[in-house]
């Protein structure tokens, strides 16, 4: 599998908007989600860990898990995270892990996942009964939240009442929607939904 970000990886972390917007999801999700220090939780598209390293020190474990080999090889250079986060290089959609987690939380990396139904259903499948989800992304916007053409972006943005539906569809339950950030580009402003919701018991 071609490494999409093989080559943005190395600076990441410096993008002063990038930073602003994954503190504003990590505060959130802190804000949002009931943590505890028994929780195993999954960061779906965890980049260079910008949101496990605001979740890490509340849970007991996190999965790093993404596609791109050098963003986690970057995530794991990192002093605060070791012991705490292990990292899966490996698409789950796809192939599975089979191991169910407390907590799914994502920022910004539905997108990039060309199956939107097949991801939710195997957010679902990864989640123990009653674990939660936190999944963080952008409104319906018109394609200018990337500056340029990007490969691997198949969604603009997500309306939330469809959103909704596609989760009430594969068992989640008390789904609401916060507002977590508002990204401030030359071309406009653009919302960025948190979804909650829980696994439903059956």
């Amino acid at each position: 599998m071609t490494d999409l970000f093989k080559e943005k990886s190395t600076n990441w972390d410096a993008n002063e908007m990038r930073k602003k917007m994954s503190q504003a999801i990590g505060a959130a999700i802190l804000d949002n989600v009931p943590l505890n220090d028994q929780m195993t939780v999954m960061d779906f598209g965890a980049g260079t860990g910008l949101i496990s390293s605001q979740v890490a020190p509340f849970v007991k474990k996190i999965t790093a898990v993404d596609v791109s080999e050098s963003m986690l090889e970057k995530l794991m250079s990192k002093p605060d995270l070791q012991g705490k986060v292990e990292i899966l290089c490996q698409d789950i959609t796809a192939h599975p892990m089979g191991v169910e987690h407390d907590l799914i939380m994502s920022a910004m990396a539905m997108h990039h996942v060309e199956d939107t139904n097949n991801m939710v259903q195997k957010f679902a499948e990864h989640l123990k009964p009653g674990g939660h989800i936190a999944l963080a992304d952008l409104d319906t916007e018109d394609g200018g939240f990337h500056a340029t053409p990007t490969e691997g972006v198949f969604h603009l943005g997500f309306d939330r009442d469809e959103f909704a539906s596609k989760l009430k569809e594969f068992g989640f339950r008390d789904i609401r929607f916060v507002t977590a950030h508002v990204a401030e580009r030359k071309n406009g402003a653009y919302p960025i939904f948190l979804a909650l919701g829980t696994k439903t018991n059956a």
